[in-house]
């Protein structure tokens, strides 16, 4: 079975920045996409950021220019660098996989981690 592990997550303060990582228990050359997605509370889940194997990157809009994803297949694993935080960044952020292409669904999640933004 597929792990995924996030961790870096913490309280920070606006403006500041966090890195989040992801360690798959496969070979992440398996998965031709890769993605972080979030919730915040009382909010539904949404992409921020995605990669394909061939490390062509797609980010949400509100995270354009602040946020970085990338992949390190030799650790197996998935990062997510992100500055230039606001409160609104505040949410559960997921590490995610597929076999298939980015925006065709994910077949493996994470647990989350929680990012914590404050004023």
């Amino acid at each position: 079975q597929v792990q995924l592990v996030e961790s870096g997550g913490g309280s920070v303060q606006a403006g500041g920045s966090l890195r989040l990582s992801c360690v798959v228990s496969e070979y992440t050359v398996r998965f031709y996409c890769m993605a972080w997605f979030r919730q915040a509370p009382g909010k539904e889940r949404e992409g921020v950021a995605s990669i394909e194997y061939i490390e062509r990157t797609t980010y949400a809009e509100s995270v354009k220019g602040r946020f970085t994803v990338s992949r390190d297949n030799a650790k197996n694993s998935l990062y997510l660098q992100m500055n230039s935080l606001k409160p609104e960044d505040t949410a559960t952020y997921y590490c995610a996989a597929t076999h298939g292409m980015c925006g065709s669904g994910m077949d493996y999640w994470g647990k989350g981690t929680l990012v914590s933004i404050s004023s």
